[in-house]
């Protein structure tokens, strides 16, 4: 479903040019529910707002469902978002209508389809817990239930990719639980920015970003320290204490890999 090849983000300002990704490879394949860890500016949102088409690669190669992003007009990649790619944002007053009641949000997000379904609608109210305000304009929502009806419309359209950017911020444990839920539930492809321990609990595997790079990956709750370009290595933060940076150190190779040493050790 997504392919990023040597991906690198730049932002320029007057000044300065600030490297936000650096050679990012990653594969998500259909059907898989990834999330995003890592402190923060690391570059998490970032690479988010790629895969969602809101912003173009620097360099390198990204693909979504097998379509180059990159060789996209604005109107194809347009068409691309509106048919395939479900997006929560951060602030969830930005993914909604605030003059539109909650029913209404979810009928909009539902426009590529030619046929609404508002069964749809009135199951994904439910789902997260709004059926009793699905007359109210979102507007007039707490920051709780706007971001609870944002992973809904999200989700209106039956997309191929959801892509959510902290989208239990703002819940309690409960809701919290039960948007986690409805996201791996809903058969979509699904990749979350977060920094709550439940979320990336949950989630099938889970990518940390630091500084910009892909560092480690985790899957069936075993984490795995990612081979860069150039041999690059991330270590954990629980090893800086051995080899702080700036340790020189020796390679030793083994059958199976091999051990870093410091050299005066």
């Amino acid at each position: 479903m997504v392919r990023c090849d040597g991906v690198v983000q730049i932002y320029q300002t007057r000044e300065i040019e600030v490297v936000a990704l650096r050679d990012i490879d990653l594969v998500i394949e259909e059907g898989e529910n990834v999330a995003l860890l890592g402190p923060s500016g690391a570059g998490k949102s970032t690479l988010l707002w790629l895969l969602a088409g809101l912003l173009r690669p620097s360099a390198g190669r990204l693909w979504l469902g097998g379509a180059e992003i990159g060789r996209l007009g604005q109107a194809a990649l347009n068409r691309l978002r509106a048919a395939q790619v479900g997006v929560v944002l951060q602030n969830p007053a930005r993914n909604l209508i605030p003059y539109g009641t909650a029913t209404q949000n979810i009928a909009f997000a539902q426009r590529a389809n030619r046929k609404r379904d508002r069964r749809r609608a009135g199951d994904l109210l439910e789902r997260v817990g709004l059926t009793s305000v699905g007359d109210r304009p979102a507007g007039r929502l707490s920051g709780g239930e706007q971001q609870r009806l944002a992973v809904a419309v999200a989700l209106a359209n039956r997309p191929r990719l959801l892509l959510a950017d902290e989208p239990t911020s703002q819940l309690d444990t409960q809701s919290g639980r039960a948007v986690v839920d409805l996201i791996r539930e809903s058969g979509t492809t699904a990749v979350v920015v977060t920094h709550d321990p439940m979320v990336g609990e949950a989630m099938g595997r889970t990518v940390t970003i630091r500084d910009g790079r892909i560092g480690a990956e985790g899957r069936d709750g075993e984490d795995l320290v990612v081979i860069g370009r150039e041999g690059a290595i991330q270590l954990p933060p629980e090893y800086h204490e051995l080899l702080p940076p700036g340790t020189m150190a020796r390679v030793e190779p083994l059958p199976d890999g091999l051990i870093l040493r410091r050299a005066d050790s």
